[in-house]
């Protein structure tokens, strides 16, 4: 391998690179079948090597992305003998996955016989089996009640598919013509990505291609020890805290200890408190990620967030607290939590170091995942509730985002199209609109959250569960600002009391015409209130932001 290589065929590899990740996932949005992954983009697409190193990506889901190294390494243990047109899957969150309900899929890229990069795609799966509808089990102790495990397989081996894998897969999913229909656009995105990766090769030569990936990691990195050599040195210390886990237990702490050294970053999780019987655990994968995503938040937004730019963090963690759960503890719920609040610990600690750079806390998870008939056709549905988003954290910069979503997908999940829910779901959104009040007050206010109210039309009642977090403890504000209001979920029935929703509920009895009143919670403040302008606070309240002047 040539040692050195010229800088514009180093940029024209890292544009190429690029542009095929997003490639694939436009491929992706136009094919998959089912509205979490057509409508609210619940996947993520990469190019990684054999070693395990990000090479790729696409703007899309942080959380997903910052485990798939650790996905790839488990691949790679597993198969020494990959050959052109296999096809790799996995989900189980103890070999490299995040949690069940995400699936990856692995397509290896060749220059003659040699094996060099893999082009993967990970998506959120509608349902992966189990005890509860929808892949979230909030009574689960143990990961068998959370879906079907899948370790690394090969699905396709040589171009072939496995067809007796593929069937045992789809008999084990509520909804196998959804899952079938998504997992095939999960490799036609995957193998247009094998087949541009190899046009590159044709086209510059493997050589250069490989010579070009360590230049671009090597600038990468660079770019990222620039930033970081310029905040203040020290050792700094944030928490979080969960509200609960469903179980009984509340207020678990996660705690982040951040020593800044030079151009150097590490992260220690040690402090965080001991994992729990329930799905808020986090797997080694998915608090890799959590900590990454922290990471790549501080550093400049046009630095590519590959391995490169996170060779300057170092992760600290112990096995058996909730960011790193033992085998065959559940752990569902975490990349929303504790994925939240393992970067609002980092940020909170490293408000002291770069305080220019944090912002308020993003707004916390909290989803709602319907079954029943739908009356029109006779058909099973499985909805999930990816409107109301909540609002993301206002900093240095100015307000925060409103209805953008949560910390570990910083606007990468979309709610979509409300009228497209109404037809193909039994569901008449009466309202969904900003929540006034819910940004907490800072020099720059936090995003709003949503007032929505979902009316369910079906003929037989329908059953629902929720999984979540937020109801206690709402996005923290930064520097002096105020924390966002947190979540507030009703079930309206008629001749039933209203009664608030729990954010880890199963078997939630719907009956047909309850509403559900949805109140979203705003992201945190940043800044003194004091020091918000006059004018930004008149247009706030002309706006209707805002109830009442301040």
């Amino acid at each position: 391998m040539s040692a050195k290589i010229d800088p514009i065929t180093r940029s024209v590899v890292q544009h190429r690179l690029s542009s095929i990740v997003k490639e694939m996932g436009e491929a992706m949005l136009r094919t998959s079948y089912s509205q979490i992954l057509n409508s609210s983009r619940d996947f993520s697409l990469a190019i990684c090597d054999t070693n395990g190193r990000l090479i790729a990506q696409a703007d899309h889901i942080p959380v997903h992305v910052g485990a798939l190294p650790w996905a790839t390494l488990a691949v790679e243990e597993r198969f020494k003998d990959v050959a052109p047109g296999d096809v790799i899957l996995l989900n189980d969150p103890y070999q490299g996955g995040s949690h069940l309900p995400d699936l990856t899929a692995f397509v290896p890229v060749f220059d003659g016989g040699k094996r060099l990069l893999w082009t993967i795609v990970r998506a959120h799966q509608s349902d992966i089996g189990g005890a509860t509808h929808g892949a979230y089990n909030p009574a689960a102790t143990e990961i068998y009640q959370e879906g079907i495990r899948i370790p690394p397989i090969k699905l396709y081996e040589a171009g072939k598919p496995r067809e007796d894998l593929l069937d045992l897969l789809a008999l084990n999913i509520r909804n196998p013509r959804e899952f079938r229909g998504d997992l095939a656009a999960m490799l036609g995105a995957a193998h247009l990505g094998e087949r541009r990766v190899s046009k590159l090769f044709s086209e510059f030569g493997a050589e250069t291609v490989e010579a070009a990936i360590e230049a671009i990691l090597d600038a990468t990195e660079q770019q990222a020890r620039a930033v970081v050599s310029a905040w203040k040195d020290g050792v700094f210390y944030g928490e979080a805290l969960l509200d609960d886990d469903g179980h009984g237990r509340t207020d678990i702490k996660i705690a982040a200890k951040v020593t800044k050294k030079g151009s150097d970053i590490e992260v220690d999780l040690t402090g965080s408190d001991p994992q729990s019987t329930s799905f808020v655990n986090s797997s080694h994968a998915n608090m890799q990620a959590a900590v990454a995503m922290a990471f790549a938040y501080l550093i400049d937004a046009d630095i590519p967030k590959n391995t490169g730019a996170l060779r300057p963090l170092k992760v600290v963690a112990k096995q058996g607290t909730i960011v790193w759960a033992d085998p065959g503890r559940p752990v569902t719920l975490c990349t929303s939590h504790p994925s939240n609040e393992i970067v609002e610990a980092i940020i909170k600690a490293m408000s002291a170091s770069c305080p220019d750079r944090v912002m308020g806390g993003w707004g916390r998870r909290f989803r709602i995942a319907i079954q029943g008939e739908d009356p029109r056709n006779g058909r099973n549905f499985i909805w999930h509730m990816f409107q109301a988003r909540p609002g993301g954290g206002a900093s240095p910069g100015g307000d925060g985002y409103s209805s953008i979503g949560e910390w570990h997908s910083v606007g990468g999940l979309k709610f979509g199209s409300i009228e497209v829910a109404e037809v193909r779901f039994p569901l008449h959104f009466r309202q969904h609109e900003f929540r006034p009040d819910s940004g907490g007050d800072g020099q720059h206010r936090g995003g709003l959250g949503v007032a929505l109210d979902m009316v369910l039309e079906t003929q037989k009642p329908a059953k629902g569960n929720t999984a979540g977090d937020g109801a206690r403890h709402g996005p923290c504000g930064m520097l002096g600002g105020k924390d966002g209001k947190p979540h507030h979920y009703r079930l309206l029935s008629e001749g039933r009391e209203p009664r608030v929703l729990k954010t880890k509920e199963v078997g939630i009895e719907l009956r047909p015409g309850d509403c559900l009143e949805i109140r979203s919670s705003g992201g945190g403040g940043w800044g003194p209130p004091e020091k918000r302008s006059a004018e930004a606070r008149a247009r706030d309240l002309a706006q209707g932001l805002v109830s009442k002047a301040v």
